[in-house]
């Protein structure tokens, strides 16, 4: 059985050195073009556990719709309150709740949400086991970490410098969330000010948001 190995933003490996370079070889022996990364379908639904640097877990349903440039994460910490992180291509994203606090944010973003072909010039790894499939890893500018089965070209698992790290559970390509389920509540709209001291509270805003809408802005401003 093949050790598994974890390639953190520092690139630290749990092998020998020896086995290292055993493991690599193959690539840079063959001339063969190193693959790259599936690009993202137009549409699809993914049911994501998430460990953020801080041991916080999260189940995230995540609805990525290309074509219409919107993006969809409900966020349900463990023990907490269901986040709901709406997402549209011209950097708007509301982050509110649904029960009777009416909690909700508006922020405002230079960028919109990831293209499809986001993990272009990626830098290819190698191949490990992960979560018990082989997959080949890919780095993109130190940032991000990211793991796709060799068999489907599914992804299986992202790893990001904060230390946050996502398991990819379901993967249904195609799927789409009914046009009246992205839709803002009206309270997020309202002149007078939201409330946000309790999101701020259980979500740590700024700085503990979703994995889209945290931890890729910095990836959309360069792709």
């Amino acid at each position: 059985m093949a050790e598994k190995i974890f390639l953190s933003p520092k690139h630290s490996i749990s092998l020998s050195l020896l086995s290292a370079a055993f493991l690599l070889l193959p690539i840079l022996a063959s001339s063969e073009p190193a693959p790259t990364p599936a690009p993202w379908p137009a549409q699809f639904h993914s049911i994501l556990f998430i460990n953020s640097s801080k041991g916080v877990l999260q189940v995230t349903d995540l609805w990525y719709d290309w074509p219409n440039r919107r993006n969809f994460n409900i966020i349900q910490n463990q023990l907490g309150k269901k986040l709901y992180d709406l997402e549209w291509g011209n950097g708007t994203s509301y982050y509110y709740t649904l029960d009777a606090t009416k909690e909700c944010r508006t922020m405002h973003f230079a960028v919109g949400i990831l293209s499809p072909n986001w993990l272009d010039g990626a830098n290819y790894l190698g191949q490990v086991y992960k979560d018990g499939f082989l997959c080949n890893v890919w780095e993109k500018v130190d940032f991000i970490w990211y793991y796709e089965d060799v068999a489907t070209k599914r992804p299986v698992y992202w790893a990001f410098y904060t230390g946050q790290t996502a398991h990819v559970m379901t993967f249904e390509v195609g799927k789409v969330l009914d046009d009246p389920d992205w839709q803002a509540p009206v309270y997020c709209f309202e002149e007078a000010e939201a409330n946000t001291d309790a999101l701020e509270s259980e979500f740590g805003f700024p700085a503990h948001r979703s994995l889209i809408g945290s931890v890729l802005p910095s990836i959309r401003s360069i792709v």
